[in-house]
């Protein structure tokens, strides 16, 4: 007959290993996470406008009467569509992205041809009109 045997005389379990740094979640370079389609449709239209938005992607609901509502109930329902508009937000981010990043370039090279007129310091102007006769 088997003897029962006392639950402190049990082995353990082996100890879990130490907890792993949190994992990057899965949507963390993902810009469309967390961004409904009404706010996608919304800054399309206002980049945009309806006939910019009807020229990029031909679809009735953004041609006839075109509102905000009726692309909604359309893009929910057609995932093709859906496709096309996410698409085109994510190339406008990319775009935007991309033009401001050569403002800021062209910013700094502006700032450091005006900074070279400067090594000379303020009286350098009056110095070559004496040398020019002036």
């Amino acid at each position: 007959m088997a003897v029962p045997q006392d639950s402190a005389s049990l082995p353990l379990p082996p100890a879990d290993p130490a907890p792993a740094a949190p994992a990057v979640p899965a949507q963390a370079r993902n810009p469309l996470h967390g961004v409904t389609l009404e706010a996608i449709l919304t800054a399309l239209v206002a980049h945009y406008g309806w006939p910019g938005l009807a020229q990029r992607i031909p679809v009735r609901c953004f041609t006839t009467d075109p509102s905000v509502a009726s692309s909604l109930k359309f893009l929910r329902k057609t995932p093709w569509g859906r496709d096309k508009v996410e698409g085109l937000y994510l190339f406008m981010l990319r775009k935007a992205r991309r033009d401001q990043s050569h403002d800021k370039s062209r910013d700094k090279s502006r700032d450091r041809s005006r900074d070279k007129g400067r090594d000379k310091g303020p009286d350098a102007g009056q110095e070559t009109q004496a040398a020019n006769g002036g």
